[in-house]
């Protein structure tokens, strides 16, 4: 049962996630890590693995300067799971949309897991990991 509360949590989170996929689009990278807790994970597809809201802003200021310029993100919410008051798992698909595009090319199709923290009334990213819809299946598949 969604009850009026849920709803205006799912509200809530997907601002944030729009706010990042606007941070993105905008090339900055501040607004992007401040979407972060402090302590925050991200992991990426590629095996990459950033500790901590500074670290993730590096990352940003590094990435928006060279590989993913003039790019935009896609993030389609697919599953909203409310945990607590102040804790949310979001899932979402989509992906980089080179300038002009509508669909992520194969590789740069993701799905993503967010985990969300709720400090001092504002909702904040704690976890984030992503995974290219693209990999290829496990062994035995």
């Amino acid at each position: 049962m969604t009850t009026i509360a849920n709803e205006a949590t799912g509200v809530e989170l997907k601002a944030v996630i729009d706010g990042v996929a606007e941070a993105w689009a905008d090339n900055n990278p501040d607004r992007f890590a401040d979407s972060y807790t402090a302590d925050a994970t991200m992991v990426l597809s590629g095996d990459r693995f950033f500790r901590g809201r500074e670290v993730i802003r590096q990352v940003a200021v590094q990435q928006f300067k060279t590989a993913h310029k003039g790019t935009t993100l896609l993030q389609n919410i697919v599953d909203t799971k409310i945990i607590s008051d102040d804790a949310a798992v979001v899932i979402t698909e989509g992906g980089v949309l080179a300038p002009g595009q509508s669909v992520p090319s194969p590789e740069r199709a993701l799905r993503a897991t967010w985990v969300f923290a709720k400090q001092d009334g504002k909702w904040l990213v704690s976890a984030y990991q992503n995974g290219r819809l693209a990999d290829t299946p496990l062994p035995g598949e």
